[in-house]
């Protein structure tokens, strides 16, 4: 039996809860969850589930019925007020007679941005702002970062060895983490709406780049960072079977590598003039495509790329406890560096936690001066 004493925080924690468990199939919407309480009964519960249909306050409305009249109501993220593909949340709890409403976080979506609460106050509803609000924006921090960029929410994942090494001096990195760990990565592609690797992690280890659980999961979409094309057009990848397969390269490459690959069903995108994938561009125009977060599961290179240009906005790293050596054996970020110590790139927000035998550390890179 749980012990959590009742009041507005347990009922916007299971609020939350719902939203929670709804991550990675509302697309570039937000995760929404929606408690509706009267006197001292849940009446009604909702999520938003899927975007383009109702919303979490919805769906727990249409459960309460008549006892949302004089219902307090428990949400995540500030009501819509706009028509977007469906009609605003706030006039239906208008129209619900509810007369409380607790939000956790006002939505960042400039439509929106304080509105809803207005309009809720607007109509005698007594609205009340901030409760378990750094969970809720936490929750949904690619949401956030999308809808007031239009730039993809970039999560950098990888896992290494104790020094330091993604894979053996051959190659090999079948497996450098534990199975809780692999298992943990599945639902973060779950949880993502693209995943996204080098070309190089493609001819060494020829993956699916699917989501793979014990139950049913999405599939994300898969992306490959490509300049010259040297995807094989039988990569496992493009096999049709799981999500659609971006090739991002550059102006130059050859157009008749590009056929092939689209003829095997890959979206060829061309992001800049140069010799190299102009990364920037390539996340400019994913954006544009509605792709609105990434699991950047590349090698080195790519990795050290991506953190140089300012575009990773997370950072999982699964440390295993081995040690494999080798000199030639690949680092996780492979960039130029910094001269000294006091100029390195610090995580903030950091955590740290056990995975099975492994060590998860998370956090998000504190730019500073250097990002763009």
């Amino acid at each position: 039996m749980s012990t959590d004493i009742l009041n507005d925080e347990s009922y916007m924690k299971l609020a939350l809860d719902m939203a929670g468990k709804a991550a990675g199939q509302t697309g570039i919407n937000p995760v929404v969850g929606c408690v509706v309480v009267k006197n001292g009964r849940i009446v009604g519960l909702g999520a938003h589930l899927k975007r383009g249909e109702g919303h979490a306050e919805v769906h727990a409305l249409a459960m309460a019925g008549a006892e949302a009249e004089g219902a307090t109501v428990y949400v995540t993220l500030e009501p819509c007020s706009h028509f977007g593909k469906t009609p605003p949340c706030c006039e239906r709890i208008i129209e619900a007679k509810a007369a409380r409403v607790v939000v956790a976080c006002e939505d960042p979506n400039p439509k929106v941005a304080g509105s809803g609460v207005r309009r809720l106050r607007e109509a005698g509803i007594e609205v009340e702002v901030g409760l378990l609000g750094d969970e809720s924006r936490r929750m949904n921090e690619a949401f956030n970062k999308y809808i007031t960029t239009g730039l993809p929410f970039v999560t950098a994942k990888t896992a290494m060895t104790l020094d330091g090494k993604i894979a053996a001096k051959t190659g090999d990195s079948r497996y450098v983490s534990g199975p809780e760990s692999r298992e943990r990565v599945h639902t973060m592609r779950h949880r993502h709406m693209a995943v996204m690797v080098g070309v190089d992690t493609v001819l060494a280890d020829d993956p699916e780049l699917t989501t793979r659980l014990s139950v049913p999961a999405v599939h994300p979409v898969r992306i490959v960072v490509d300049s010259q094309l040297r995807l094989p057009p039988d990569a496992r990848l493009l096999d049709g079977a799981g999500a659609p397969a971006i090739v991002l390269t550059t102006e130059r490459a050859d157009a008749t590598k590009r056929q092939a690959l689209e003829k095997a069903g890959a979206a060829v995108i061309p992001c800049g003039t140069g010799p190299k994938v102009d990364l920037t561009e390539a996340m400019r125009t994913l954006g544009k495509m509605e792709i609105g977060s990434i699991l950047l599961e590349g090698g080195g290179k790519l990795n050290g790329a991506m953190l140089e240009a300012g575009l990773i906005d997370k950072i999982v790293l699964f440390v295993a406890a081995k040690l494999i050596g080798g000199p030639g054996a690949p680092e996780a970020f492979t960039f130029d560096g910094y001269e000294k110590m006091s100029e390195a790139l610090e995580l903030r927000e950091v955590t740290v936690e056990t995975v099975g035998r492994d060590v998860c550390i998370a956090g998000y890179p504190d730019y500073g001066r250097r990002k763009p």
